[in-house]
């Protein structure tokens, strides 16, 4: 095993954008789920991403997590070590962002990083330390009515100082266009709008021991390893196995994007609702969805979906509370998947991180290798061998936020069309 590049990721759905990043850049690029075990061994893989439940977790707990991934990566070998955060900077003036990144900086014994969330390929620019997604700020986005983490506030300065100990500063665009530049800042937010800027990035951090950023960060990092010998052209890094079975789809993000992607399937398939309220009134939705999904199972995808517009989240959280109704829908979904997988079904798309995380958790998925890219930011997966979700599942983890409206039915398209090899 040659791991060049070890990352740490704060969600799943994030960590499988990641490795579709590096994949497209060639680098073979593996996941894994959790901190592994000492001693776990992962054949032929340059970039290893460590995909941990850490985004809205206590920020000790945050840490710990952590620095156990950086302490699994760095006997692996790796030469630089990439902390991977959601692209539009999900978490609260308390973190994890911050504490994360100066945990890990502390570990590496490094006294600067630069924060770059930007992806201009999927909508996600910064310019002047403010976000945008798409033309709009942060703060006037769908991210302004998140469940877990409301983004109210655009500016990604003032945002990361109220979590961090260390100085933050910018690095705007004109300075980035020109070249590396002087940092006066423990941590610098650092300017992108568009893709070669990314890339300029990446070269200019070659020797940073850590750096930190959404998935777009990581556009330039292969390049710096080409240079130095150390990877080929990657022209096979997309490769997996074939799997074939039943096809379904279980949305538990409530984002703008994934409301008008089940919206798009409503007259396409079948779709089941999950009630969290009749959930938590004692009624086994799990079971009940599973029964209602077995006679319908087959090429076309099922649809099992807990999405909802902001007003009814808002009801549901207070009648529930924000995390006993968090965690009695990841609970439903992990039954659902289990159930799935039970009958039969081989090919899966989860929308959003959390319950991205529930369902590959539930499966006992323990490493994926990363396949061809669906949508921007979104490749498909084949668990690895050895997982204990054995037989071979292929797995499209899907941030919230990412997608086209059809992209329930585009996903089984690139799979059928020679989205594994």
């Amino acid at each position: 095993m040659t791991v060049l590049l070890g990352a740490i990721a704060d969600d799943f759905t994030g960590a499988t954008d990641l490795c579709n990043t590096l994949v497209r850049r060639g680098m073979r690029t593996v996941q894994l789920i959790d901190v592994p075990s000492p001693g776990t061994e992962v054949a032929d893989a340059e970039a290893i991403v460590v995909a941990l439940k850490s985004r809205t977790i206590p920020a000790t707990e945050a840490i710990d997590k952590s620095l156990a991934a950086l302490a699994w990566l760095q006997k692996a070998g790796a030469r630089q070590i990439l902390f991977k955060y959601c692209s539009t900077f999900d978490s609260t003036d308390a973190g994890n962002i911050g504490p994360v990144a100066e945990g890990l900086m502390d570990a590496l014994g490094a006294d600067f990083t630069l924060f770059c969330p930007a992806f201009p390929e999927a909508g996600r620019t910064i310019y002047r330390g403010y976000l945008f997604v798409g033309d709009v700020l942060l703060s006037e986005s769908g991210m302004r009515d998140h469940p877990l983490t409301p983004m109210r506030d655009p500016s990604l300065v003032r945002v990361l100082q109220r979590q961090c100990r260390g100085n933050v500063g910018l690095v705007p665009q004109y300075d980035v266009a020109r070249g590396p530049v002087a940092i006066r800042f423990r941590h610098a937010i650092v300017d992108a709008i568009e893709d070669h800027d990314l890339d300029a990035i990446g070269e200019a951090a070659a020797d940073f021991p850590l750096i930190t950023g959404g998935s777009g960060i990581a556009l330039g990092l292969p390049e710096n390893f080409r240079r130095q010998g150390l990877i080929g052209d990657g022209s096979a890094a997309d490769a997996l196995p074939p799997v074939a079975g039943p096809a379904a789809v279980l949305s538990g993000s409530c984002s703008e994007a994934t409301r008008a992607q089940v919206a798009h399937m409503r007259e396409r398939a079948p779709i089941f609702t999950i009630d969290p309220i009749a959930a938590a009134a004692g009624r086994n939705i799990a079971e009940e969805a599973l029964a209602w999904a077995t006679p319908r199972l087959g090429d076309r995808p099922v649809v099992i979906s807990a999405t909802a517009p902001p007003e009814q989240v808002a009801a549901i959280q207070k009648e529930l509370g924000r995390e006993r109704a968090g965690t009695l829908i990841e609970g439903i979904f992990a039954g659902i998947a289990r159930g799935l997988v039970s009958r039969g079904v081989r090919r899966l798309v989860v929308a959003g991180g959390e319950t991205a995380g529930a369902v590959v958790q539930a499966l006992g998925v323990t490493g994926l290798r990363i396949g061809r890219q669906i949508d921007p930011g979104v490749p498909w997966t084949v668990s690895l061998p050895g997982s204990l979700g054995e037989p071979a599942l292929a797995l499209a983890l899907k941030s919230g936020n990412f997608g086209a409206q059809d992209f329930f039915l585009r996903a089984f398209s690139v799979l059928s069309e020679g989205g594994n090899k």
